[in-house]
């Protein structure tokens, strides 16, 4: 006798969005699923799924909603995100002169002496399209060190007391300079020396408790968390062992902790039902917002930067060298580790996949996080390599006529970029996730199902499918979840509407009512 749910949502239009295949798209609808220990028991018609029904199984009539596969983001910062929830947020700020204001407004600790924080300004949506300067944050305070990031968190802007205590600390060439003298924005690895003395106003497991939730209010089950800060882990840990922690992660660890992976005999998917071993992360290059990104042809905009620039390379900088990830990648290869590396410009792209040539990047699922600025000649490269594209959606905002990819790159290279149709047509394997600019899957599905340019541009199923089954695969846990189906963890977010029914430009505004991870809520709707 088979034996009863422990619950069943009904009256549901659930999409399993199985991967694709040449005879069909994968999606099959049906009205009705059963959980039974944490997995799919079955999903078929409500009459089918009513036999599953015992004394004790709860029953959920979703009233005609979608029910699709828990959303799946294969690279974020959640401590960024609990941070962004803790300090000032920028990230809708209009002005210079607004993110003053909402300096000024409070997001920070009270005490005399600590920082005043602001989080993910992005000059390029404002008239006034500059960087804050040491002048503006000034204006927030004299007495106290100020410091406001941009999105990428590959620049941040300082006032005056906090240039004195940490611009020592700073390599020259990632303080910008005019007239010789520092005006407050610092890019690259300032943007972390920064933080690293910012951190301790607020405990690390407290920012990941806020930043979880936010997630499950999203729809997110999982997540490839980008680990540099070695307290993570071990509030993750400390969450899952309290039954806090509602959602799944897989740590991807900078090339920082390689001799202590190595050491600890530690590979991909080691570690329990919640909290896993992802991969290795590093960077190659910086960001386009910084004019940081490695390119093969100068940037549009190198020579109209203006002073604060002074000594930037017109092409972009490395972070990292290519022959120094070559070895990182072929140390991580040979401990049975996956490799992410952050690669936006064409040069970098094209380092990187010369990188994971010499490796078995099918099988171990080396992946190029962002992959911004493609060529033709780059997306045949991803297929050949068999690298997956990792990518973000939400960055197609930038994309737009007028934008920052406009003003940096022009507008052939822009209709270039983003290319997420191009590598799914030639095969290659494409997962989104948000870098928590911001957070927000189906902000990111509307960007690609609205995306300017034919190459950039997917249908509704392929971006929730690389959301769910294709970000998934990313993590390499498709076995586990990323779709409906029979045996697969319970992973499923309920959408109060259908995102192939509304229109396109309204499927970021779809409410999600219901979140489950391993068949239980972790988060309900008013």
């Amino acid at each position: 006798m088979t034996a009863p749910a422990d619950r069943i949502l009904t009256n549901a239009e659930v999409h399993t969005l199985g991967p694709s295949d040449p005879r069909s798209d994968g999606d099959t609808v049906h009205e009705a699923v059963a959980i039974r220990d944490g997995r799919v028991a079955h999903v078929g018609s409500t009459y089918e799924v009513a036999f599953l029904r015992g004394v004790e199984t709860t029953v959920e009539d979703c009233k005609g909603q979608v029910v699709l596969p828990g959303f799946v983001d294969t690279h974020t910062h959640l401590d960024m995100v609990g941070r962004y929830l803790r300090h000032a947020a920028l990230g809708d700020t209009t002005s210079p002169d607004d993110a003053v204001a909402r300096l000024r407004e409070g997001g920070h600790p009270s005490d005399e002496g600590e920082w005043i924080l602001g989080f993910g300004y992005d000059e390029s949506a404002w008239d006034e399209a500059r960087y804050l300067t040491r002048e503006d944050l000034d204006a927030v305070s004299e007495e106290r060190p100020v410091a406001a990031f941009r999105e990428d968190m590959h620049s941040v802007s300082l006032n005056g007391v906090a240039l004195d205590r940490v611009a020592d600390d700073i390599a020259d060439e990632h303080l910008r300079q005019a007239g010789g003298e520092p005006t407050g924005v610092a890019v690259e690895g300032a943007a972390g020396t920064v933080l690293d003395a910012t951190r301790g106003d607020y405990p690390e497991r407290d920012l990941l408790h806020a930043a979880t939730d936010r997630a499950a209010e999203l729809g997110i089950t999982a997540v490839g968390d980008m680990i540099r800060d070695r307290r993570v882990p071990r509030a993750y840990r400390d969450l899952a062992r309290d039954g806090d922690l509602g959602l799944r992660v897989r740590l991807n660890y900078w090339t920082d902790f390689l001799d202590a992976l190595a050491e600890a005999g530690l590979t991909t998917g080691d570690g329990d039902e919640l909290v896993r071993v992802g991969a290795v992360k590093s960077y190659t290059d910086g960001s386009l917002g910084a004019r940081t990104a490695r390119l093969s042809e100068p940037y549009t905009d190198a020579d109209a930067s203006g002073g604060d620039d002074e000594g930037e390379d017109p092409r972009g900088q490395w972070v990292v060298t290519p022959d120094e990830l070559r070895e990182h990648v072929e140390r991580a290869d040979a401990l049975g580790l996956q490799f992410c590396a952050h690669a936006i410009g064409d040069e970098a792209i094209a380092a990187t996949l010369d990188a994971f040539a010499d490796t078995d990047a099918a099988n171990t699922r080396h992946r190029v996080e962002h992959a911004e600025v493609l060529t033709d000649d780059l997306v045949e490269r991803f297929a050949e390599v068999g690298a997956v594209a990792s990518v973000q959606p939400n960055f197609l905002k930038w994309a737009r006529e007028g934008g920052l990819y406009e003003s940096r790159l022009g507008h052939e290279r822009t209709r270039a970029s983003n290319r997420y149709a191009a590598l799914a047509d030639a095969g290659v394997p494409l997962a989104f996730g948000s870098d928590t600019m911001p957070l927000g899957p189906l902000f990111g599905v509307q960007q690609a199902v609205t995306a300017p340019a034919p190459a950039q541009r997917l249908d509704v199923t392929e971006a929730v499918r690389a959301y769910t089954h294709g970000a998934a695969y990313a993590l390499r846990e498709e076995d586990r979840f990323g779709t409906i189906q029979p045996g697969k963890r319970a992973d499923l977010v309920v959408l109060a509407e259908s995102p192939w029914a509304v229109a396109p430009d309204a499927i970021a505004d779809i409410d999600v009512t219901a979140t489950f991870v391993g068949g239980d809520p972790t988060y309900r709707a008013e």
